[in-house]
């Protein structure tokens, strides 16, 4: 097997109780029928044989498998198996082969491409988010030590090639990848460029696309007949199926160079340059963007009981005229903001979102979504949530007004927003029904996706 990481995932190793956060806290933590067998294995006899019989349960919803167990949690919400030292205590004592698949991968996120392991990374880590937003070259893939992917055999499958929307899945991924790199046109211009790359291909590839098809099944033997009459069947279509097959497979390479041909539109500079003139030709309200922004943050704020999430995110709304403020007036407010960073720090704050965008694409496969643009919908939402979060930090306010505050302070604030939206907001079923609701369908989609891009 071969690995790949972007460089900040080859770094990284866990902090543990430096950490600022825990990852041991918040979630619901499955464990595999096999993990579980060989726990109570390695407690049996030992005074943690009572605590993982009542502490580890059999999930309510009946799942087996890969999900048969559900670790427990204290009152306050954090993991039953949590030390003083906020380390684990299980795999303090019986190894890192005993944790559930998800604690021992997190915050490393596996993906197989083919024959290809992918390792990406969660933000929702704070030393994850720390390596990939703040070093420059955090985004360079490189191979990895198979080791260095733990327990490979988790990876998800996103692009076995069976089908067309995965057989081209990693050409299409690879150019999203250049355009977000196109530094020579402003950060919001590659996301509205990429949004019109996502629809300019959105009739024609696509889950269950069949325009990439070059088989004709009328010209396969009917599995269910026998060899006599399919002969002579055969014979007597011969012609018309040959002919078919040619248009079949005309059809199909039709549909691939016409899915080459968008792609290297995107990469023209001229196609750059007139979309960022469309873009900022292009007068809409941002009064809409913050009230679905300031919308997100308190339907999450509503479910999550993370102190740290639920300060920040108060200070956010206070910061912005308190939790109900007029969407036009927190607009002004925020517009105000971004063109003052913009003026003191905009290279490191575009480095932020760059590298966040880069990972994203990277650690959420555009297959698992309905469309390309739908894709492309949930990053640019992410992203105005979390520069919406990051306008309002109070570090991030205190910084504006005392311009002279050392870039640290920036980073330091980055880091906590990008990481608290990634855990209690980004993979939150609650927010991800809200963007399906909010994208639409097709032109719709792309439609809404203009609202947000205006306000990034």
């Amino acid at each position: 097997m071969t690995a790949s990481a972007p460089r900040y995932m080859a770094r990284f190793r866990c902090i543990a109780e430096a950490c600022e956060d825990t990852c041991c806290a918040g979630l619901t933590v499955p464990i595999s029928e096999s993990r579980w067998s060989l726990l109570r294995q390695k407690v049996a006899g030992s005074p943690d044989e009572a605590r993982v019989a009542a502490l580890i349960t059999p999930n309510p919803e009946g799942a087996t498998g890969q999900q048969a167990g559900i670790l427990g949690k204290r009152a306050d919400g954090h993991c039953a198996f949590l030390d003083e030292a906020k380390l684990c205590s299980l795999q303090r004592r019986y190894g890192e082969a005993v944790l559930p698949d998800g604690c021992s991968v997190f915050p490393r996120v596996l993906t197989r491409w083919g024959t290809q392991v992918e390792m990406a990374g969660s933000l929702a880590c704070p030393e994850t988010a720390r390596l990939c937003l703040l070093a420059e070259d955090a985004l360079v893939r490189e191979p990895v030590p198979e080791e260095q992917a733990l327990r490979p055999q988790v990876a998800r499958q996103v692009a076995a090639g069976d089908d067309a929307w995965t057989a081209h899945a990693d050409t299409v991924r690879e150019a999203m990848l250049r355009l977000l790199n196109r530094r020579e046109v402003p950060f919001s211009a590659r996301l509205f460029a990429l949004g019109r790359m996502a629809l300019d291909l959105g009739d024609f590839y696509f889950p269950g696309t069949t325009a990439f098809a070059s088989t004709v099944a009328e010209a396969s033997p009917h599995p269910g007949a026998s060899e006599a009459v399919e002969a002579s069947a055969s014979a007597t279509r011969e012609p018309m199926a040959d002919s078919a097959l040619d248009a079949s497979e005309a059809r199909a390479e039709a549909a691939e160079a016409r899915l080459a041909r968008i792609l290297r539109e995107y990469e023209s500079t001229d196609t750059l340059a007139s979309l960022q003139a469309q873009l900022e030709a292009l007068e809409l309200p941002g009064g809409p963007w913050a009230g679905i922004c300031g919308a997100v943050l308190r339907s999450r704020e509503a479910a999550v009981s993370s102190p740290r999430f639920l300060s920040l995110v108060r200070d956010v709304h206070a910061s912005y005229g308190g939790s109900n403020a007029n969407p036009d007036e927190a607009w002004q407010l925020h517009a105000a903001r971004r063109s003052a960073l913009e003026s003191l720090h905009g290279e490191r704050v575009h480095q932020y979102f760059l590298h966040h965008a880069l990972n994203h694409v990277l650690r959420h496969p555009f297959t698992e979504a309905p469309s390309l643009l739908n894709a492309v919908f949930l990053l640019v939402l992410r992203a105005s949530v979390v520069r919406w979060v990051l306008l309002g930090h109070p570090a991030v306010v205190a910084l504006l007004d005392a311009p002279g505050t050392p870039e640290a302070a920036l980073d330091a604030a980055a880091v906590e927003a990008f990481q608290v939206v990634a855990k209690h907001v980004e993979q939150a079923p609650t927010f991800l029904d809200f963007a399906r609701g909010l994208a639409g369908e097709g032109p719709e989609t792309f439609a809404r996706l203009l609202i947000l891009v205006k306000g990034l």
